[in-house]
């Protein structure tokens, strides 16, 4: 089980009584759920503490919850020490921001807000064809990688695992996509050199089906019809030192998951 921090905590007890009160509209058949999403889950069941969170909502849009939290705080006159205020980030394909989003520093968290989504791609284009709300399932296997698909429900306050590997990987230490790895790679080639730094930030293994799909000629063939600059290794002992890298990144983590 995760167990959140005091700030966390806090959040977590005020974007829940927000989703309360959210105008569900007739034809949405279940209520506004919030998850925290991604790298937040992987790093906490590490033993790791991250203070940026994504947050998944499943009937609205981040801008529009984020709308709503600001109200909903502001007409309860809630205390939470600090006024809330969220920025629009526009849809910017090159930064591979593809979605708006909402984003917000409170509590002493960096938060970003996002719906679900599932993504269809065209032939040699890693721009996403269409966009649409999704599962959380199907927005679990549009990720990049097992161990970044995992989310947390704040209802139930328990860990979801929509893949169906994303936890046993991160116990096992193993990269591995949700989805086809050639599909995965071939839709955002860039997709390989997060595999790849993932692998070697976190000493995890990278599995054979993974690691085949990454050496693929299909798979270098970036969305202007050129190749990526980089063509990384699979074998991560060519990875820059471990004291570059923690210049770089954050440290390496314990491959031991607590509940």
């Amino acid at each position: 089980m995760i167990k959140l921090t005091h700030p966390e905590r806090r959040l977590r007890d005020i974007l829940v009584a927000a989703a309360n009160t959210w105008p569900r509209k007739p034809e949405q058949a279940e209520p506004l759920i919030i998850r925290f999403a991604g790298g937040w889950v992987r790093d906490k069941l590490l033993n790791h503490q991250n203070h940026d969170i994504d947050i998944a909502l499943n009937i609205a849009t981040g801008v529009q919850f984020a709308s709503h939290l600001e109200q909903y705080l502001e007409s309860q006159r809630v205390d939470t020490g600090e006024p809330f205020h969220f920025a629009t980030i526009s849809q910017n394909v090159e930064q591979s921001k593809h979605l708006e989003t909402a984003t917000a520093h409170f509590l002493d968290l960096g938060l970003d807000f996002v719906n679900l989504r599932s993504e269809e791609y065209a032939d040699h284009s890693r721009i996403p064809e269409t966009m649409q709300f999704g599962t959380p399932k199907e927005d679990a296997e549009r990720r990049d990688l097992t161990i970044n698909s995992l989310f947390y429900n704040l209802h139930t306050e328990s860990v979801e695992d929509f893949t169906g590997m994303g936890v046993d990987d991160l116990r096992n230490g193993v990269i591995r996509t949700p989805l086809d790895p050639l599909m995965t790679f071939k839709d955002d080639p860039l997709r390989v050199l997060r595999a790849v730094r993932f692998a070697a930030r976190l000493d995890f293994k990278i599995v054979k089906e993974v690691k085949s799909a990454i050496m693929d000629p299909e798979v270098k063939v970036s969305s202007n019809g050129g190749r990526l600059n980089v063509a990384p290794s699979t074998d991560t002992s060519n990875y820059p030192s471990k004291s570059r890298r923690n210049q770089e990144t954050p440290p390496t983590y314990s491959h031991a998951i607590y509940y």
